[in-house]
């Protein structure tokens, strides 16, 4: 997370030169050319500390985009139109998923740990990651509602500190809701909830299982209860089937003699 936040206030080092400037001079071109050359410094930094270049790379073409769209429309607040527009797409994004189930938070966690979509399987997890969701999700109506009435306003300066602080404040909220899936998950602890193909062994005894029935021939499988990690082994005719370990047969010594009575 530190490492993440320190990336957040590196990448705002345009934005924070062109509001800078911008507030000292009120020129656009003195404002527009100091947000590149901000952009610039951040990509030869981290290249020079062999960090990955690529979120520096993306900040400096949005610069570039949002210097271009400024300079062609001669409205400095234009500056701030390509990052008003992301937080929109975000928060479009994140209620439509978020409504069909699939919370961006899951979905960004199960790519980093290399999950995927098994988080989905357990109910526990799919209501923390939609609680913990629900914060950032706030977080970032909290800055939309904040910078477009500066936006329509015209209000140049103080757009740009509140899009400064932007990262920020994505960042803290993302901490948070991580604290809430924390909470909300508490001690639980996802067992074996798949099912999983597995082969009948003919040397283990079978017992017929209660309240189930045939299932049809070839429904060899093993049927878990989802999140509790018990697997229960069925076989063509949906009878219990017990591993041989489990009705090995004692061997007991044999007794001792009797000793003869006279």
């Amino acid at each position: 997370m530190r490492h993440r936040l320190r990336n957040a206030v590196i990448n705002v080092v345009p934005v924070f030169g062109f509001t800078l400037s911008f507030a000292v001079t009120h020129r656009l071109a003195v404002a527009l050319a100091l947000a590149l050359a901000a952009g610039a410094a951040v990509c030869v930094y981290r290249a020079a500390r062999r960090e990955p270049v690529w979120g520096a790379l993306g900040a400096l073409g949005l610069v570039c985009v949002a210097g271009a769209l400024a300079a062609g429309t001669g409205q400095a607040t234009s500056f701030f139109l390509p990052s008003l527009m992301l937080h929109t797409v975000m928060a479009v994004v994140s209620a439509v998923m978020l409504l069909l189930g699939w919370p961006p938070m899951g979905v960004v966690v199960g790519l980093i740990t290399k999950e995927g979509t098994g988080w989905r399987r357990c109910r526990v997890r799919r209501r923390a990651f939609t609680r913990g969701n629900l914060v950032v999700f706030a977080g970032n109506l909290k800055m939309l509602a904040i910078q477009i009435p500066l936006f329509l306003s015209g209000r140049t300066v103080a757009l740009g500190a509140v899009d400064v602080l932007g990262p920020i404040v994505i960042a803290l909220s993302a901490l948070l809701g991580w604290r809430v899936y924390r909470r909300v998950l508490g001690g639980h602890r996802c067992g074996r909830h798949d099912r999983m193909t597995v082969v009948a062994d003919p040397a283990i005894r079978r017992e017929p299982l209660p309240g189930r029935h045939g299932r049809g021939r070839g429904a060899r499988f093993a049927d878990a209860t989802a999140c509790s990690g018990e697997v229960h082994l069925e076989g063509p005719a949906g009878e219990h089937l017990i591993p041989p370990a489990a009705h090995r047969p004692v061997h007991r010594a044999p007794d001792a003699p009797t000793p003869a009575v006279e």
